[in-house]
């Protein structure tokens, strides 16, 4: 089994959130019809926790898309397995994404929705690893920005383990 060390603690993840879903509900206003859209499956939890913080009317919709193997190394290779449900073109979107890393899945995900019109776009990452970055994204909003670790935890995995965890670990093996 591998070995786990604390990087972002249960209490820091829950702090954090709380300033981002203040910064959200201000910057969108009562006027806004907000949908937030999950990148699956690492950002689910992320986005049960930030949208209780939001104090807004506001819907949910899901994509899967991937740039990962079973591996540790992205490929590059951006493929969508599942696309939202819903039509756009009257909402103002914000991507919810567990990690920005390489940019390459973040930023194709970006270029499809623009073309289908949203009222607004805007990117919310809990994580941004600014040192892996290969294709430029803006975020609007950043919960943290970590070093160049492989993490795992609240949603992020290994080979899908370690999910669970209710905090941001780093995999040492």
């Amino acid at each position: 089994m591998e070995k786990l060390e604390v990087m972002i603690s249960e209490n820091q993840l829950r702090e954090r959130l709380k300033e981002l879903g203040q910064n959200i509900s201000s910057d969108y206003g009562e006027d806004s019809n907000l949908l937030l859209v999950s990148i699956l499956k690492g950002s689910v939890v992320f986005l049960a926790d930030l949208m209780r913080c939001i104090d807004l009317p506001l819907s949910i919709d899901f994509m899967v898309a991937s740039s990962y193997g079973s591996g540790t190394e992205s490929r590059g290779n951006v493929k969508i397995i599942k696309d939202l449900d819903v039509n756009i073109s009257d909402y103002d979107i914000l991507i919810v994404e567990d990690i920005l890393d390489s940019g390459y899945t973040l930023s194709k995900i970006i270029e499809i929705l623009k073309t289908r019109n949203p009222r607004s776009l805007r990117v919310c990452a809990l994580l941004d690893k600014p040192d892996r970055r290969v294709t430029p994204v803006q975020l609007d909003y950043n919960g943290f920005v970590i070093e160049d670790k492989f993490i795992v935890g609240y949603g992020l995995d290994y080979d899908e383990k370690y999910r669970n965890l209710p905090y941001i670990g780093v995999l040492a093996r």
